[in-house]
Protein backbone atom coordinates (compact mmCIF):
# COMPACT_ATOMS: atom_id res chain seq x y z
CA UNK A 1 0.00 0.00 0.00
CA UNK A 2 1.38 3.38 -0.95
CA UNK A 3 2.24 5.93 1.72
CA UNK A 4 -0.70 8.21 2.44
CA UNK A 5 1.25 11.40 1.73
CA UNK A 6 2.86 10.25 -1.55
CA UNK A 7 1.56 11.99 -4.69
CA UNK A 8 0.68 9.78 -7.66
CA UNK A 9 3.51 9.14 -10.12
CA UNK A 10 1.84 10.88 -13.15
CA UNK A 11 1.50 14.10 -11.15
CA UNK A 12 5.14 13.92 -10.05
CA UNK A 13 6.13 13.37 -13.69
CA UNK A 14 4.04 16.35 -14.91
CA UNK A 15 5.41 18.57 -12.16
CA UNK A 16 8.95 17.49 -12.97
CA UNK A 17 8.44 18.19 -16.68
CA UNK A 18 7.07 21.66 -15.96
CA UNK A 19 9.93 22.41 -13.59
CA UNK A 20 12.44 21.33 -16.24
CA UNK A 21 10.83 23.59 -18.87
CA UNK A 22 10.80 26.50 -16.44
CA UNK A 23 14.47 25.91 -15.67
CA UNK A 24 15.36 25.80 -19.38
CA UNK A 25 13.35 28.96 -20.05
CA UNK A 26 14.98 30.85 -17.17
CA UNK A 27 18.47 29.62 -17.98
CA UNK A 28 18.22 30.29 -21.70
CA UNK A 29 16.71 33.76 -21.18
CA UNK A 30 19.39 34.68 -18.64
CA UNK A 31 22.18 33.45 -20.91
CA UNK A 32 20.88 35.32 -23.99
CA UNK A 33 20.36 38.47 -21.91
CA UNK A 34 23.93 38.25 -20.58
CA UNK A 35 25.30 37.75 -24.09
CA UNK A 36 23.23 40.70 -25.33
CA UNK A 37 24.61 43.00 -22.57
CA UNK A 38 21.81 43.89 -20.12
CA UNK A 39 22.55 47.63 -20.03
CA UNK A 40 22.29 47.85 -23.81
CA UNK A 41 19.02 45.87 -23.77
CA UNK A 42 17.48 48.12 -21.11
CA UNK A 43 18.67 51.22 -22.97
CA UNK A 44 17.05 49.99 -26.19
CA UNK A 45 13.76 49.25 -24.42
CA UNK A 46 13.76 52.55 -22.50
CA UNK A 47 14.17 54.52 -25.71
CA UNK A 48 11.21 52.90 -27.49
CA UNK A 49 8.99 55.24 -29.52
CA UNK A 50 5.37 54.96 -28.30
CA UNK A 51 3.80 55.74 -31.70
CA UNK A 52 4.79 52.51 -33.51
CA UNK A 53 3.99 50.67 -30.27
CA UNK A 54 0.45 52.06 -30.42
CA UNK A 55 0.07 50.80 -34.00
CA UNK A 56 1.20 47.32 -32.93
CA UNK A 57 -1.32 47.32 -30.07
CA UNK A 58 -4.16 48.25 -32.43
CA UNK A 59 -3.12 45.46 -34.80
CA UNK A 60 -3.09 42.87 -32.01
CA UNK A 61 -6.71 43.75 -31.23
CA UNK A 62 -7.55 43.11 -34.89
CA UNK A 63 -5.81 39.73 -34.91
CA UNK A 64 -7.63 38.67 -31.72
CA UNK A 65 -10.93 39.49 -33.42
CA UNK A 66 -9.94 37.33 -36.40
CA UNK A 67 -8.95 34.50 -34.07
CA UNK A 68 -12.34 34.66 -32.37
CA UNK A 69 -14.12 34.68 -35.74
CA UNK A 70 -12.29 31.59 -36.98
CA UNK A 71 -13.36 29.65 -33.87
CA UNK A 72 -16.98 30.64 -34.51
CA UNK A 73 -16.61 29.17 -38.01
CA UNK A 74 -15.27 25.93 -36.55
CA UNK A 75 -18.42 25.48 -34.49
CA UNK A 76 -20.11 24.42 -37.74
CA UNK A 77 -20.03 20.79 -36.53
CA UNK A 78 -22.23 21.67 -33.53
CA UNK A 79 -25.91 21.04 -34.17
CA UNK A 80 -27.73 24.37 -34.66
CA UNK A 81 -30.03 23.68 -31.70
CA UNK A 82 -27.00 23.14 -29.44
CA UNK A 83 -24.99 26.22 -30.47
CA UNK A 84 -24.66 28.76 -27.67
CA UNK A 85 -25.40 32.45 -28.32
CA UNK A 86 -22.62 34.32 -30.10
CA UNK A 87 -22.04 36.59 -27.09
CA UNK A 88 -21.44 33.57 -24.84
CA UNK A 89 -18.99 32.06 -27.35
CA UNK A 90 -17.07 35.34 -27.62
CA UNK A 91 -16.87 35.61 -23.85
CA UNK A 92 -15.49 32.09 -23.59
CA UNK A 93 -12.87 32.81 -26.24
CA UNK A 94 -11.54 36.05 -24.78
CA UNK A 95 -11.64 34.90 -21.15
CA UNK A 96 -9.84 31.65 -22.03
CA UNK A 97 -7.06 33.56 -23.81
CA UNK A 98 -6.63 35.71 -20.70
CA UNK A 99 -6.64 32.75 -18.32
CA UNK A 100 -4.25 30.88 -20.62
CA UNK A 101 -1.69 33.65 -20.06
CA UNK A 102 -1.14 32.29 -16.55
CA UNK A 103 -1.19 28.58 -17.39
CA UNK A 104 1.92 26.49 -18.19
CA UNK A 105 1.32 26.39 -21.96
CA UNK A 106 -1.11 27.60 -24.60
CA UNK A 107 -2.89 24.26 -24.35
CA UNK A 108 -4.03 25.34 -20.88
CA UNK A 109 -6.13 28.14 -22.40
CA UNK A 110 -7.43 25.71 -25.01
CA UNK A 111 -8.55 23.32 -22.27
CA UNK A 112 -10.38 26.14 -20.50
CA UNK A 113 -12.11 27.07 -23.75
CA UNK A 114 -13.27 23.52 -24.47
CA UNK A 115 -14.43 22.99 -20.89
CA UNK A 116 -16.43 26.22 -20.79
CA UNK A 117 -18.05 25.44 -24.13
CA UNK A 118 -19.08 21.99 -22.86
CA UNK A 119 -20.67 23.70 -19.85
CA UNK A 120 -23.01 25.43 -22.30
CA UNK A 121 -24.46 22.02 -23.23
CA UNK A 122 -22.26 21.51 -26.31
CA UNK A 123 -21.18 17.89 -26.64
CA UNK A 124 -17.72 17.39 -25.20
CA UNK A 125 -16.32 15.80 -28.35
CA UNK A 126 -17.47 18.74 -30.47
CA UNK A 127 -16.06 21.26 -27.97
CA UNK A 128 -12.63 19.64 -27.92
CA UNK A 129 -12.59 19.10 -31.69
CA UNK A 130 -13.37 22.77 -32.40
CA UNK A 131 -10.53 23.95 -30.20
CA UNK A 132 -8.14 21.31 -31.54
CA UNK A 133 -8.88 22.23 -35.16
CA UNK A 134 -8.44 25.92 -34.32
CA UNK A 135 -4.99 25.13 -32.94
CA UNK A 136 -3.99 22.84 -35.83
CA UNK A 137 -5.05 25.31 -38.52
CA UNK A 138 -3.13 28.00 -36.66
CA UNK A 139 -0.03 25.82 -36.83
CA UNK A 140 -0.72 25.18 -40.52
CA UNK A 141 -0.84 28.92 -41.19
CA UNK A 142 2.52 29.42 -39.47
CA UNK A 143 3.91 26.56 -41.58
CA UNK A 144 2.63 28.22 -44.77
CA UNK A 145 4.19 31.55 -43.86
CA UNK A 146 7.43 29.88 -42.77
CA UNK A 147 7.75 28.16 -46.13
CA UNK A 148 7.24 31.55 -47.78
CA UNK A 149 9.95 32.92 -45.49
CA UNK A 150 12.36 30.19 -46.56
CA UNK A 151 12.03 31.34 -50.16
CA UNK A 152 13.46 34.68 -48.99
CA UNK A 153 16.31 33.17 -46.96
CA UNK A 154 16.97 29.80 -48.58
CA UNK A 155 20.19 29.10 -46.70
CA UNK A 156 18.15 28.64 -43.51
CA UNK A 157 16.74 25.42 -44.94
CA UNK A 158 19.93 23.67 -43.82
CA UNK A 159 19.60 24.77 -40.17
CA UNK A 160 18.56 21.81 -37.97
CA UNK A 161 16.35 23.86 -35.63
CA UNK A 162 14.40 25.29 -38.55
CA UNK A 163 14.14 21.87 -40.19
CA UNK A 164 12.98 20.26 -36.91
CA UNK A 165 10.34 22.95 -36.38
CA UNK A 166 9.06 22.56 -39.94
CA UNK A 167 9.00 18.78 -39.59
CA UNK A 168 7.05 18.83 -36.32
CA UNK A 169 4.52 21.35 -37.62
CA UNK A 170 4.15 19.52 -40.92
CA UNK A 171 3.73 16.17 -39.20
CA UNK A 172 0.99 17.48 -36.91
CA UNK A 173 -0.89 19.06 -39.82
CA UNK A 174 -0.57 15.99 -42.04
CA UNK A 175 -1.70 13.67 -39.27
CA UNK A 176 -4.80 15.78 -38.65
CA UNK A 177 -5.67 15.89 -42.35
CA UNK A 178 -5.42 12.10 -42.51
CA UNK A 179 -7.70 11.70 -39.51
CA UNK A 180 -10.31 13.94 -41.15
CA UNK A 181 -10.27 12.61 -44.69
CA UNK A 182 -8.81 9.07 -44.52
CA UNK A 183 -11.01 6.23 -43.20
CA UNK A 184 -7.92 4.02 -42.90
CA UNK A 185 -6.11 6.55 -40.74
CA UNK A 186 -9.20 6.92 -38.55
CA UNK A 187 -9.47 3.15 -38.20
CA UNK A 188 -5.80 2.96 -37.21
CA UNK A 189 -6.36 5.67 -34.61
CA UNK A 190 -9.34 3.77 -33.21
CA UNK A 191 -7.24 0.61 -33.00
CA UNK A 192 -4.62 2.47 -30.97
CA UNK A 193 -7.31 3.92 -28.70
CA UNK A 194 -8.58 0.41 -27.98
CA UNK A 195 -5.52 -0.09 -25.76
CA UNK A 196 -6.36 2.90 -23.58
CA UNK A 197 -8.35 2.82 -20.31
CA UNK A 198 -12.11 2.87 -20.75
CA UNK A 199 -12.93 6.51 -20.00
CA UNK A 200 -9.93 7.81 -21.94
CA UNK A 201 -10.80 5.56 -24.90
CA UNK A 202 -14.41 6.74 -24.98
CA UNK A 203 -13.36 10.40 -24.81
CA UNK A 204 -10.84 9.89 -27.62
CA UNK A 205 -13.40 8.16 -29.80
CA UNK A 206 -15.86 11.03 -29.34
CA UNK A 207 -13.26 13.63 -30.27
CA UNK A 208 -12.20 11.61 -33.33
CA UNK A 209 -15.83 11.28 -34.42
CA UNK A 210 -16.27 15.06 -34.14
CA UNK A 211 -13.01 15.78 -36.01
CA UNK A 212 -14.05 13.54 -38.90
CA UNK A 213 -17.27 15.52 -39.34
CA UNK A 214 -15.17 18.43 -40.61
CA UNK A 215 -14.76 16.45 -43.85
CA UNK A 216 -18.16 17.81 -44.86
CA UNK A 217 -17.15 21.44 -44.27
CA UNK A 218 -14.46 22.21 -46.84
CA UNK A 219 -15.51 25.84 -47.19
CA UNK A 220 -15.33 26.53 -43.46
CA UNK A 221 -11.92 24.88 -43.17
CA UNK A 222 -10.60 26.95 -46.08
CA UNK A 223 -12.00 30.14 -44.54
CA UNK A 224 -10.43 29.36 -41.16
CA UNK A 225 -7.08 28.68 -42.80
CA UNK A 226 -7.31 31.99 -44.69
CA UNK A 227 -8.13 33.81 -41.45
CA UNK A 228 -5.21 32.08 -39.76
CA UNK A 229 -2.80 33.17 -42.50
CA UNK A 230 -4.14 36.72 -42.09
CA UNK A 231 -3.47 36.50 -38.35
CA UNK A 232 0.13 35.47 -39.00
CA UNK A 233 0.57 38.34 -41.46
CA UNK A 234 -0.72 40.72 -38.80
CA UNK A 235 1.74 39.31 -36.27
CA UNK A 236 4.57 39.94 -38.72
CA UNK A 237 3.47 43.54 -39.21
CA UNK A 238 3.16 43.92 -35.43
CA UNK A 239 6.78 42.78 -35.03
CA UNK A 240 7.80 45.25 -37.73
CA UNK A 241 6.24 48.17 -35.85
CA UNK A 242 7.73 46.96 -32.57
CA UNK A 243 11.11 46.95 -34.30
CA UNK A 244 10.47 50.46 -35.60
CA UNK A 245 9.74 51.60 -32.05
CA UNK A 246 13.15 50.27 -30.99
CA UNK A 247 14.93 51.98 -33.86
CA UNK A 248 15.57 48.77 -35.82
CA UNK A 249 15.92 49.91 -39.42
CA UNK A 250 15.14 46.67 -41.24
CA UNK A 251 12.83 46.14 -44.22
CA UNK A 252 9.39 44.59 -43.76
CA UNK A 253 10.46 41.72 -46.02
CA UNK A 254 13.02 40.73 -43.39
CA UNK A 255 10.24 40.29 -40.86
CA UNK A 256 8.24 38.22 -43.33
CA UNK A 257 11.29 36.00 -43.71
CA UNK A 258 12.12 35.63 -40.02
CA UNK A 259 8.99 35.93 -37.85
CA UNK A 260 7.16 32.77 -39.08
CA UNK A 261 10.34 30.75 -38.54
CA UNK A 262 10.72 32.28 -35.07
CA UNK A 263 7.11 31.38 -34.28
CA UNK A 264 7.78 27.78 -35.29
CA UNK A 265 10.79 27.66 -32.99
CA UNK A 266 8.63 29.09 -30.18
CA UNK A 267 6.15 26.23 -30.70
CA UNK A 268 8.76 23.62 -29.77
CA UNK A 269 7.71 22.25 -26.34
CA UNK A 270 11.08 22.71 -24.64
CA UNK A 271 10.41 25.78 -22.47
CA UNK A 272 7.54 27.63 -20.79
CA UNK A 273 5.30 29.48 -23.31
CA UNK A 274 8.20 30.05 -25.72
CA UNK A 275 10.17 32.06 -23.16
CA UNK A 276 13.87 31.58 -23.77
CA UNK A 277 13.46 30.07 -27.22
CA UNK A 278 11.89 33.32 -28.46
CA UNK A 279 14.81 35.37 -27.14
CA UNK A 280 17.35 33.02 -28.68
CA UNK A 281 15.48 32.92 -32.00
CA UNK A 282 15.05 36.68 -32.30
CA UNK A 283 18.71 37.36 -31.52
CA UNK A 284 19.97 34.61 -33.85
CA UNK A 285 17.72 35.37 -36.83
CA UNK A 286 17.97 39.15 -36.73
CA UNK A 287 21.75 38.97 -36.41
CA UNK A 288 21.64 37.70 -39.99
CA UNK A 289 20.15 41.07 -40.98
CA UNK A 290 22.82 42.99 -39.09
CA UNK A 291 20.65 43.83 -36.07
CA UNK A 292 22.68 44.02 -32.82
CA UNK A 293 21.81 41.57 -30.06
CA UNK A 294 20.52 44.19 -27.58
CA UNK A 295 17.63 45.59 -29.68
CA UNK A 296 16.84 42.10 -31.01
CA UNK A 297 16.52 40.83 -27.43
CA UNK A 298 14.35 43.82 -26.49
CA UNK A 299 12.19 43.11 -29.55
CA UNK A 300 11.69 39.52 -28.42
CA UNK A 301 10.53 40.64 -24.99
CA UNK A 302 8.01 43.23 -26.17
CA UNK A 303 6.77 40.83 -28.88
CA UNK A 304 5.85 38.32 -26.17
CA UNK A 305 4.47 41.14 -23.99
CA UNK A 306 2.28 42.32 -26.88
CA UNK A 307 0.55 38.95 -26.87
CA UNK A 308 -0.25 39.44 -23.19
CA UNK A 309 -1.65 42.90 -23.95
CA UNK A 310 -3.90 41.32 -26.58
CA UNK A 311 -5.30 39.01 -23.89
CA UNK A 312 -6.27 41.85 -21.54
CA UNK A 313 -9.82 42.32 -22.95
CA UNK A 314 -10.52 38.82 -21.68
CA UNK A 315 -9.33 39.92 -18.26
CA UNK A 316 -11.89 42.74 -18.26
CA UNK A 317 -14.66 40.29 -19.19
CA UNK A 318 -13.46 37.88 -16.53
CA UNK A 319 -13.51 40.57 -13.85
CA UNK A 320 -16.74 42.36 -14.72
CA UNK A 321 -18.71 40.17 -17.10
CA UNK A 322 -21.53 37.84 -16.17
CA UNK A 323 -20.45 34.30 -15.35
CA UNK A 324 -21.59 31.56 -17.74
CA UNK A 325 -24.04 28.97 -16.39
CA UNK A 326 -22.40 25.99 -14.73
CA UNK A 327 -22.87 22.60 -16.33
CA UNK A 328 -23.60 19.34 -14.56
CA UNK A 329 -20.94 17.15 -16.03
CA UNK A 330 -17.35 16.85 -17.16
CA UNK A 331 -15.92 17.74 -20.51
CA UNK A 332 -16.90 14.44 -22.07
CA UNK A 333 -19.99 13.91 -19.99
CA UNK A 334 -22.43 15.35 -22.51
Amino acid sequence: MAASGAPPAPRRHATGGLALRLAIAAGLTTYILWKSHPRAVFAAAAGADWRPLAVAILLVLVDRSLMAYRWVLLLCIVEPAERPPLAAVMRIFFVSTFVGTFLPASIGGDAVRAYRLAQLKVRGGDAVASVLMDRILGVASILVMALVGLTLVRDLASNWTVVASLAVAGGVCLGTLLLIFSPRAAAAALALMARLPGSVRIAGQRVLESIRRYAAYHGQLASVLACSVAVQALRIVQAYYLGRSLGIDTALSTYFAFIPLILLVMLLPVTFNGIGTSQAAFVWFFARAGVPAAPAFALSVIFVALGIVGNLPGGILYAFGRRPPQGDGGLMGS
